[in-house]
């Protein structure tokens, strides 16, 4: 490359950072520029042509048009491009032996059942029964009771309830942890499942050879006051997928042993399953302090 075309393309890039230069907010002032020195970046180092640009310019069009009120394929696209967990990343800084938090999804509903401690989330949706139990403590070891614990899954089929278009609630609940931080309840053993790869997410990882699987997760949310809200799932020890988890929301801390309980074996609180065989799993939540972002981690 020549040193003025070199020269040309530098110029380009510092009059544009300047055109940001007299915006009234300095947060603003600070994005767009940082923006455009990244994009220019980009372009610069991969040199596209301008019939590629066409091309990704109608790939956001087309993303922005699947898009409504219940799908978000931006979303979708930052999962897929690890920008959704790298973002959860930065705002949940490491601190002490916290738990860690990871990618939030798109299927979490507000105004979940109530469910006593011991009670069973899963309301009929399909799967096999799963104990789950554990403690929500500070990082002092100190329990957290009175905890919000807000839990929900896809079924056995990979389907949330909301995907089912009817009315139905169902493999999602909220409790409290008791006065000495311990919670428990019922739900389903969770199974991997693909994100929605009918649109044009979905090319694209067909068109990069990428997978829409999700690992099998459980998700959580705890909420203690005095804490930081914590926005997390569990993992399946041994599930294949965990090391190609679609929007890379899986971290080594959140793998736990589901452990399979054949049939007629005794359940903890003498619940009757029949000839069905459970699994059970332990999830001890630590809770930062809702100072720690401003804390040293």
């Amino acid at each position: 490359m020549s040193p003025e075309q070199q020269d040309r393309e530098s110029q380009l890039v510092e009059r544009v950072v300047a055109s940001f230069d007299n915006a009234p907010d300095p947060r603003v002032r600070e994005l767009m520029q940082a923006l455009t020195r990244h994009l220019h970046a980009f372009l610069r180092e991969v040199r596209p042509t301008e019939q590629e640009w066409q091309r990704a310019i109608g790939f956001l069009t087309a993303v922005g048009h699947i898009t409504d009120d219940r799908r978000q394929e931006f979303i979708l696209l930052s999962d897929v491009l690890g920008a959704s967990m790298q973002t959860v990343t930065v705002n949940n800084e490491a601190y002490r032996d916290a738990t860690e938090a990871t990618v939030f999804g798109p299927f979490f509903v507000d105004g979940s059942p109530k469910i006593e401690l011991g009670g069973d989330i899963a309301a009929g949706a399909s799967g096999q029964p799963c104990w789950v139990e554990g403690t929500v403590t500070d990082t002092d070891g100190n329990p957290v009771p009175h905890a919000r614990i807000e839990v929900w899954e896809a079924d056995e089929d990979g389907f949330y309830d909301v995907q089912y278009g009817d009315d139905r609630v169902a493999a999602r609940g909220h409790l409290y942890s008791d006065a000495d931080g311990g919670y428990r309840f019922w739900g389903v053993t969770p199974t991997p499942y693909p994100i929605p790869h009918d649109g044009p997410v979905g090319r694209l990882l067909a068109l990069t050879g990428r997978s829409p699987m999700r690992a099998s997760h459980l998700h959580f949310m705890i909420q203690g006051e005095g804490y930081r809200t914590l926005v997390t799932h569990i993992f399946v020890r041994g599930d294949e997928l965990l090391d190609r988890d679609s929007v890379f929301g899986v971290r080594d801390s959140l793998v736990k042993d589901f452990a399979p309980q054949p049939a007629g074996s005794p359940t903890p609180d003498g619940r009757d399953l029949g000839d069905r065989a459970w699994s059970r799993v332990r999830f001890d939540i630590v809770l930062a302090p809702a100072t720690a972002a401003h804390e040293e981690a």
